[in-house]
């Protein structure tokens, strides 16, 4: 059993993932061999030749734990991942292996979901590892068509913290850019990186704290961009409210503050959603029926704390399969701290976060990214929570 571990001791984790072809092997690669100074264990639940070069590798590779060249140590999936993590850790506190971080490779045709929730299911796991982000990686010569045909990678790019674009060079400016709207489209809170044959600042990929709650993440305003001015709002993602076992688990969840201001006189305003929007006047882009897709919801009256428990309690077992990522800060009355929420599919928790200023104007901003969520029921449904 791991000892229950201080958040600054925890093993900090990366979910890198991107669909075939996207450039994630060259990223990793490149992680491996030039990110000195930092031990990092790779788990890859598709190992193979083409994964990691040969060269990197000194022991045979038909091994579950491989120590490559540098000192990093690579594992393949071939039993459970938490069964692998909580393999790593004991190998770790027994001194067999040293690193300092690890980063999850998905396959391409992974969902990046499960692997998320792995960090709040299993209370080892849960104290010794703290998720830092999902990073996903696009293809930019590709990514439009494989976005239209799989859904996998919508989700993948609906999990994301960070996103890098790679292969810009093989398409226009006007292409990229039609791209990039689409993916803030599905995706407003994740920041975009065009990475280049694997060339990026490494700090752009790790120690992102995408599952802190209390880091500030701000919406992209582009995905305001296109919305008509009086229903454009900025929020976050809900953090998961653990219905689940990890309520008390002070896991580190995003909690994003919004940093532009859309606001507007009225109490509470609704994302305007260019995917359900008939006006022919609103002329939204991209024209891409994607079956993922984010819209937010803000208020600045508080939310009543029983009404709100029972709502997101009912939603998320309802549409907790089709809910990715959601996350917020909450305005709740009768406490006088914002409330950090985050979910992930099923699970959702809170934690107070910091106390309101008497200078600062209280509200609630959150944001929902899923797969063909119903954004009315939501909307309508949080208004009702609010306090009366």
């Amino acid at each position: 059993m791991n000892s229950p571990r201080n958040p600054d001791e925890m093993v900090p984790v990366t979910i890198l993932t991107g669909f075939l072809g996207a450039g994630k092997t060259t990223l990793l690669k490149r992680i491996l061999t030039e990110y000195h100074g930092k031990r990092i264990a790779v788990i890859e639940n598709e190992f193979g030749p083409e994964s990691i070069d040969n060269e990197l590798l000194v022991q045979d590779q038909d091994e579950e734990i491989i120590e490559l060249s540098n000192g990093c140590v690579c594992c393949t999936v071939r039993g459970d991942l938490m069964r692998t993590l909580n393999d790593l850790s004991t190998r770790r506190q027994a001194g067999e292996l040293k690193f300092e971080r690890v980063i999850i490779e998905t396959t391409g045709m992974a969902n990046p979901g499960p692997v998320c929730q792995t960090f709040f299911m299993d209370d080892d796991i849960a104290d010794y590892y703290r998720l830092d982000a999902v990073v996903t990686v696009v293809d930019a010569k590709h990514g439009m068509e494989t976005l239209d045909t799989q859904e996998e990678a919508q989700k993948q790019v609906g999990f994301a913290d960070r996103i890098l674009v790679s292969k810009k060079d093989l398409v226009t400016e006007a292409e990229f850019a039609t791209l990039r709207r689409r993916i803030v489209h599905m995706n407003p809170r994740a920041s975009i990186e065009v990475v280049h044959f694997g060339e990026t600042d490494l700090k752009q990929l790790i120690d992102i704290s995408g599952f802190n709650l209390n880091t500030i993440l701000d919406i992209d305003p582009q995905f305001l961009a296109d919305d008509h001015p009086d229903a454009a709002h900025d929020h976050e993602h809900g953090h998961e409210h653990a219905h689940d076992a990890h309520d008390a688990h002070g896991h580190d969840h995003d909690h994003s503050t919004c940093g532009h201001d859309h606001s507007h006189d009225h109490d509470h305003e609704h994302a305007h959603d260019p995917a359900t929007c008939t006006d022919p006047a609103h002329n939204h882009k991209p024209p891409h029926n994607d079956d993922i897709g984010a819209f937010v919801f803000k208020s600045n009256k508080p939310f009543d704390p029983e009404r709100l428990e029972e709502f997101l309690g009912g939603v998320v077992q309802v549409y907790g399969t089709d809910l990715l990522r959601y996350k917020g800060i909450l305005y709740m009355k009768g406490i006088n701290r914002r409330m950090l929420f985050q979910g992930v599919h099923m699970m959702m928790g809170a934690e107070p976060g910091k106390p309101w200023l008497a200078s600062e104007k209280k509200n609630t901003k959150m944001v929902f990214i899923g797969r063909k969520l119903p954004q009315e029921i939501f909307l309508k449904g949080l208004e009702q929570c609010l306090a009366k």
